[in-house]
């Protein structure tokens, strides 16, 4: 516990399962806005909680885990592995949850039957937030493992991130729900990140930086929006009361 190295070493796997853990808080805030007010925050605590479940268990199985990057078959001049069929199958899921929360959004909302219909259930929510949970875990901690060599502080690690990831779900939720624009852009990004799985299970390695800035750029246009909206609408009372 004294070693200057294993504490560096936490705080390192920390920060990084906080950054790798935005994408999966963003499908987790976009899948719980599809219930209830009153269960949205159930979804989310209990969605989280048998995410770092599932998280765990992955790295208890370190050994199966790292057998998934073995050659299954070939496809070309590209190794297939079951860590590639896994993205690649994950990649598919958020694509089309991807575009089917697009048409709901810009198609569905007129129509009561649409909203019922489109309506998920709580058990469901759950299942979703888990199953891509694991699909973005695989690759965290696969670099967890190569980073650390210590059970105890990657265990650690994704503990602490969860908990910084359950405090932020709530913030995180409202933001995107009270603002359409934003959560047409978190939509957006699910269909960014679903293609780079995709692609990355094909054999075309995006580098994540790219992937961060781009994101970045566009959370930085849209933020410029909000506050000239928000601009615009502090403006026109003060123009009201002038004219009267």
């Amino acid at each position: 516990m004294t070693d200057p190295q294993l504490w560096a070493s936490l705080l390192s796997l920390t920060a990084m399962e906080i950054v790798l853990g935005i994408d999966n808080l963003l499908f987790v805030a976009i899948l719980a806005g599809r219930l209830p007010p009153a269960e949205r925050a159930s979804a989310r605590l209990i969605g989280l909680g048998l995410a770092l479940i599932a998280r765990l268990a992955l790295l208890a199985s370190i050994a199966w885990l790292m057998g998934l990057t073995a050659t299954l078959f070939s496809v070309g001049d590209h190794p297939v592995s079951w860590h590639d069929l896994v993205l690649v199958a994950g990649g598919l899921f958020l694509i089309y949850k991807g575009t089917t929360e697009i048409h709901h959004r810009l198609e569905g909302e007129g129509s009561e039957a649409s909203r019922t219909h489109a309506r998920a259930s709580f058990v469901g929510i759950l299942l979703q937030i888990v199953l891509l949970d694991v699909v973005f875990s695989i690759d965290s901690v696969v670099t967890a493992v190569g980073m650390a060599g210590e059970l105890w502080i990657m265990a650690t690690a994704m503990v602490l991130a969860m908990l910084v990831m359950l405090g932020a779900s709530g913030p995180v939720s409202g933001f995107i729900n009270r603002h359409p624009t934003v959560r047409m852009l978190g939509l957006s990004f699910l269909l960014l990140i679903g293609t780079t799985l995709v692609a990355d299970g094909a054999g075309f390695h995006v580098p994540k930086g790219y992937i961060y800035v781009a994101m970045g750029f566009s959370i930085a246009v849209e933020s410029l929006n909000q506050l000239a909206a928000r601009q615009r609408g502090s403006a026109g009372p003060s123009r009201a009361r002038a004219r009267d």
